[in-house]
């Protein structure tokens, strides 16, 4: 009786051992899940923000937390869906993932181009919600979480291919936990950057001169930021999107980007103490340029098409959207809520 009590406790030993042992490998994946999502993650947290500019200052929260709501659910169909592709087809894991490399990079080149004027920013369609009826708010969070599901697609195929190779409820444990904090990780931002210039207005009625400066500075800071979150997520986009086609063309059996890559990082990889530091940034400078170079391409097949289409700009320019609306407002200097910082004496525009 002892002795079949004893190996009873060692055999529930061992099953907490493994157990520790699968929550220590789903942790680990679900980081480097998340972290090679990151591109995706801060596109994400940089648009989320324009989607409730102009909304009463009282719904900003409400909407945020309904688009979150949305995002879980757009997660779960897609987790369930990249499942049973992983389960049934995996061979077609790669070609999708490269789909949604080529996205990316397509957005990061547009914005680029954009910025240095070899496409126009159209802006069609961005007015405040204010000025779009009663319905406003349902439209936003309509509109919002269609955006998120293609964000969220990437998201999760990215996070896929990363733990492709562990075993069936490793792989849905994993994708639920990066889904979750992905989702509540954005969507916090999100809700803070909203706030931040209400609460920088708050603090700009206060007694204390301290905390009115602070206020104020705070309400001028938010455009600043949104643009460097912008620029970060575009360029975030642009070097995720190229490490995915360089190792999708390379799994498809076209070697020679990476083997060029593999070629650079070679006379630097084995410095000592910056070895690895310096191969890394050689990659990522690389996935960078091929994103950009891919990017263009798809951008420039794009604009040809909607020109075939007669969708063209009148005088014959190339006009692309980028399958969603974005309002530009960070870059425009505009402010993240309803509130945006004027100095005393301007007037709108």
């Amino acid at each position: 009786m002892a002795g079949g009590l004893a190996a009873l406790l060692d055999d529930v030993a061992a099953l907490a051992r493994m157990a520790a042992a699968n929550a220590d490998d789903i942790a680990a994946a679900s980081g480097r899940a998340s972290a090679k999502a990151a591109g995706v993650v801060v596109d994400d947290t940089a648009v989320t923000p324009q989607f409730v500019k102009g909304v009463d200052p009282k719904r900003e929260l409400p909407i945020i937390a309904k688009i979150a709501r949305g995002s879980l659910i757009n997660k779960a169909i897609i987790i369930v869906l990249a499942m049973l592709l992983s389960q049934f087809i995996p061979w077609l894991l790669t070609p999708l993932l490269m789909m949604g490399g080529t996205y990316l990079c397509y957005e990061g080149a547009h914005k680029i181009l954009q910025l240095i004027g070899l496409l126009e920013h159209h802006t069609a369609g961005d007015e405040p919600a204010v000025q779009r009826g009663a319905d406003a708010e349902k439209s936003v969070v309509s509109g919002a979480v269609r955006t998120d599901f293609i964000l969220s697609a990437e998201i999760m195929v990215i996070s896929l291919k990363e733990v492709a190779d562990e075993a069936f409820w490793s792989r849905l444990i994993t994708l639920i936990v990066v889904a979750v904090v992905i989702t509540v990780a954005v969507y916090g931002v999100v809700a803070l950057l909203v706030k931040l210039d209400d609460i920088g207005l708050a603090m700009m009625t206060k007694d204390s001169a301290g905390a009115a400066k602070f206020g104020e500075a705070l309400v001028r800071a938010m455009p600043v930021v949104l643009r460097i979150i912008e620029y970060v997520g575009m360029l975030a986009m642009l070097w995720v999107g190229g490490h995915i086609i360089l190792v999708g063309l390379d799994e498809l059996g076209w070697h020679a980007p990476e083997n060029l890559v593999h070629a650079l990082q070679g006379p630097v990889a084995g410095l000592a103490g910056i070895g690895g530091f310096l191969s890394w940034l050689v990659e990522t400078v690389c996935s960078l340029i091929l994103g950009i170079i891919w990017g263009s391409v798809m951008v420039g097949v794009v604009a040809l098409i909607q020109r075939l289409r007669g969708k063209g700009h009148e005088d014959g320019a190339p006009t692309v959207q980028a399958g969603r609306e974005r309002t530009g407002g960070a870059a425009a200097g505009t402010g993240t809520g309803s509130h945006a910082y004027r100095p005393e004496g301007s007037s709108e525009s």
